[in-house]
């Protein structure tokens, strides 16, 4: 597999690189992050390889990688051949509440803003970046459509919002003739697996192409971290790190260690081949602040994860069912009594009629 290894973005005929490059490391206003000649070489190198689909946000440090990013297109052109995605809901302006959110005020300003930044008349692909409580999921679509037709947008997504949300916009969508959204981001990885309860499944039914962020958990996964290895000195705090280093996590890392060994590559090019393979999912985006770090994940494209390893990887990392999913594993042998339905088997029922004489 290549970056140049397009695929399609759900339900929609947009062809993106199979990794998205994203860009909340790019400035360091936010006090760590890669400055503009790193930023610069980064996409270089991304760019240069035969991606194309790269991700950004309004409010990612403070307005700085959208403004990196409108330069370099600005300097070295290439801007129609890439797919720019940027996101709104955060509020860059203290004491504005409408300079932030989902309402149609706040999307099209906001759009307006990034556009401005991003030195270019439209967006590939525009994100609700998080749940706005406060505002109708039909009132965003419908902005979001307008800005569509408008020709400022071309496909829409969403991001860390809830499933149920998630449908009942996308059906509003499809039953009024508004822009459907064809994406769907959240945080997946080995150590994250929780949105495989609802969210995954809502995007494969509903036709969205999901792009995980954080696919190694913000560095857990690295290769860095392990029961005997913390480079930052044992007993450090490491923001973002040192919550997460738990016994769950430790079997996790030690499951990766042997699969890397086994396939002679890294921690990381095994964690981020475990959520390429994985079912519905179109381009994990990388967030890198070096180029070294992209070479190191650009390899996992190389990667090929047996059966067996893909088992022991979901093994080690399995989440714990919730409500009702836990409950329904249980009533698959009142359906099906022993029969196997599109592939998946149940036991008999030990209260089923045994012969058709014992049926009402």
């Amino acid at each position: 597999m290549n970056l140049d290894a397009y695929r399609t973005l759900g339900r929609s005929g947009l062809r993106v690189s199979p990794l998205c490059l994203g860009t909340m490391t790019f400035g360091t206003e936010w006090g760590w992050g890669a400055d503009v000649a790193e930023s610069e070489a980064i996409l270089d190198r991304y760019l240069g390889a035969g991606g194309n689909f790269v991700d950004t946000a309004n409010i990612y440090t403070k307005g700085h990688s959208e403004a990196i990013l409108g330069d370099w297109f600005a300097k070295r052109g290439g801007r129609d051949r890439v797919v720019l995605a940027t996101k709104f809901c955060g509020n860059l302006f203290p004491g504005d509440p409408n300079a932030g959110g989902a309402g149609r005020k706040a999307v099209h300003q906001q759009l307006e803003q990034s556009l401005r930044r991003l030195r270019t008349d439209y967006v590939d692909l525009y994100w609700m970046h998080f749940d706005d409580p406060h505002t109708p999921i039909d009132e965003t679509l419908r902005a979001l459509d307008d800005l569509v037709r408008d020709g400022k947008v071309r496909y829409i997504g969403v991001s860390d919002t809830p499933a149920w949300k998630v449908a009942a916009g996308q059906v509003e969508a499809r039953l009024r003739g508004w822009t459907p959204l064809v994406a769907l981001q959240i945080e997946y990885s080995l150590a994250e697996r929780t949105v495989e309860h609802d969210l995954l499944p809502m995007a494969q039914a509903m036709g969205l192409g999901v792009t995980p962020w954080s696919p190694l958990k913000g560095g857990l996964l690295s290769g860095k971290y392990g029961r005997r290895r913390h480079p930052e000195g044992e007993g450090r705090h490491v923001p973002g790190v040192s919550k997460h280093l738990t016994e769950a996590n430790y079997a996790i890392i030690d499951a990766l260690e042997a699969v890397a060994a086994e396939a002679g590559t890294g921690v990381a090019q095994v964690a981020l081949a475990w959520v390429l393979a994985r079912p519905g999912i179109a381009s994990p985006i990388l967030g890198v602040r070096t180029q070294s770090q992209l070479e190191a994940n650009l390899q996992a494209m190389a990667v090929r994860l047996d059966v067996d390893q893909m088992a022991r990887l979901d093994a080690a990392s399995a989440p714990a069912p919730i409500f009702p999913h836990g409950f329904l594993m249980n009533t698959r042998h009142v359906q099906q009594s022993g029969a196997t339905v599109n592939g998946v088997a149940s036991d008999p029922w030990p209260l089923a009629p045994k012969s058709d004489d014992e049926r009402w």
